[in-house]
């Protein structure tokens, strides 16, 4: 993951738009009819084909590898929360978009996280990713 100021906000605003729009798809899609465990795993398939598909156009700017896999795992969490949330009580629009951000702001500070803690430190005492 680049650590330059482009990157790391077209990064953060990608998997935002991405969270926001497979919760609105799921929104659309899922109502309190459905059971909540069909609802998740239908829904978390349905969010990763949609980051599948954001990730094309996006990774033209931002490198194939370093969207792919945070904007499946933002479509695929976005698309459980709200699959499940909905399969249980119906929710507005605002509500919708609110847990796609949350998943999306959330799951590019975890990937943030966890590429940082496993780059570690090198034999010479130097982090990697200062290199």
């Amino acid at each position: 993951m680049d650590h330059r100021l482009y990157f790391a906000l077209g990064d953060f605003l990608a998997n935002l738009v991405v969270g926001v729009l497979v919760a609105l798809a799921v929104w659309w899609i899922v109502t309190p009819g459905w059971n909540m465990f069909v609802a998740m795993f239908a829904m978390m398939v349905l969010g990763m084909i949609l980051g599948m598909i954001a990730f094309m156009p996006i990774s033209i700017k931002l490198g194939a590898m370093e969207t792919m896999v945070p904007l499946m795992f933002t479509g695929m969490v976005s698309g459980m929360m709200m699959g499940m949330g909905e399969a249980m009580m119906t929710h507005s629009l605002a509500e919708a978009v609110g847990v796609g951000a949350v998943a999306g702001a959330g799951n590019i500070a975890f990937m943030w996280i966890a590429n940082s803690l496993l780059r570690g430190v090198t034999r010479d005492g130097k982090s990697s990713a200062d290199a």
